[in-house]
């Protein structure tokens, strides 16, 4: 599969990754692959487009949360993780990074921990619980929030803002409807950082990535 991998743009992406990354990204697909046969944990079942629309699809990101995140060992929320995407292939490529996974569909978080121990991923977590009740478990411990495909926008938004540090980052993977989306966000409760235009190689799909941070509040002290 490693032909494929390169052949579809890996490479492309600027990432330099190493023979032991790409031996893990292909584990990980194959791992999803046979669980999905079973589980139904995807509806993308063709090997092409699941490296297309999986792997290369969550690691082209990489570039722009590099250079938003500052932090050294950067603590990231992977919100509604399903099949661990984007956080399993974050986690392989940047094994200094901690990842906390949040699903709460059963199916899927045995995937995760099956795919956590199948990879020796020490730097994940797997939180089997709705994201409102890891929220109140997990209050402003993270430096960012991550999701692709979880949920609308604004809604995306609300349920980050408790997970975050003060200027904590929200990282919102979208597709062509991400202007739309933006016309639901208060733009007094949130800054706009970044829209980033991924470019996927070999895929016509429109990806953008949304970095936006909370706007701090001015306390009634502060105003005076």
């Amino acid at each position: 599969m490693t032909e494929d991998l390169l052949a579809l743009g890996i490479e492309e992406l600027g990432l330099n990754l190493s023979d032991a990354n790409i031996a893990d990204l292909e584990l990980f697909l194959q791992e999803m692959t046979r669980w999905n046969q079973v589980h139904n944990l995807t509806a993308i079942e063709n090997e092409k487009d699941s490296i297309r629309l999986h792997l290369i699809d969550s690691i082209a990101v990489l570039p722009i949360l590099r250079k938003f995140l500052k932090a050294q060992n950067p603590k990231i929320a992977d919100l509604g993780s399903g099949g661990g995407l984007p956080a399993i292939p974050i986690a392989i490529v940047e094994p200094e990074w901690r990842l906390s996974l949040i699903e709460v569909v059963k199916k899927k978080t045995a995937f995760l921990q099956h795919v956590r121990g199948k990879l020796k991923l020490k730097n994940i977590e797997i939180l089997s619980e709705r994201v409102e009740y890891a929220a109140l478990q997990q209050n402003d411990q993270f430096d960012a929030v991550i999701s692709r495909a979880f949920t609308n926008l604004a809604r995306f938004l609300d349920l980050s803002l408790p997970f975050l540090k003060p200027g904590g980052l929200v990282f919102a993977m979208k597709a062509k409807r991400a202007d739309e989306e933006m016309q639901e966000v208060s733009l007094d409760d949130w800054c706009l950082l970044a829209d980033e235009v991924l470019h996927i190689p070999n895929l016509a799909v429109e990806r953008r990535l949304l970095v936006l941070t909370p706007v701090r509040k001015s306390s009634p002290t502060e105003k005076q």
